[in-house]
């Protein structure tokens, strides 16, 4: 089932996984610096969420492996630790947010939150 709740005042599209923070296609080009230990990228952003994103890369690493991640976003800097969940080679990687500090959570909400709700032109 395909629908839409609200989390955290972010409107998001939800499925029917076990995801705890459902994710959304940002509304402009996202991309994420990352690395792990054999590998240091740039790469396109897929979806997101509070709770991970997927990240677009040929050759993405294998499940379990933990990766650093920055995003540079309108709110600042978002610096995270995440782990492999999912690998999928020629289209990406999902990857679940396991450790972030708590003022880099409060940057990454703000800039969900900012993105579901884009200003209206006038």
């Amino acid at each position: 089932m395909i629908g839409s709740i609200i989390a955290l005042g972010i409107p998001v599209a939800t499925t029917n996984d076990l995801r705890r923070y459902p994710r959304f296609n940002p509304p402009q080009p996202t991309f994420s610096a990352w690395q792990s230990a054999n590998q240091r990228l740039v790469s396109r952003v897929g979806n997101l969420g509070l709770g991970g994103l997927f990240i677009r890369t040929p050759e993405p690493p294998p499940l379990g492996t933990l990766i650093q991640l920055l995003l540079d976003t309108s709110e600042g800097e978002i610096r995270a630790r995440a782990e492999v969940k999912s690998s999928r080679p020629k289209e990406g990687m999902g990857v679940k947010i396991v450790a972030m500090q708590q003022d880099d959570r409060a940057r990454f909400a703000r800039w969900l939150k900012r993105l579901s709700h884009p200003p209206n032109p006038e």
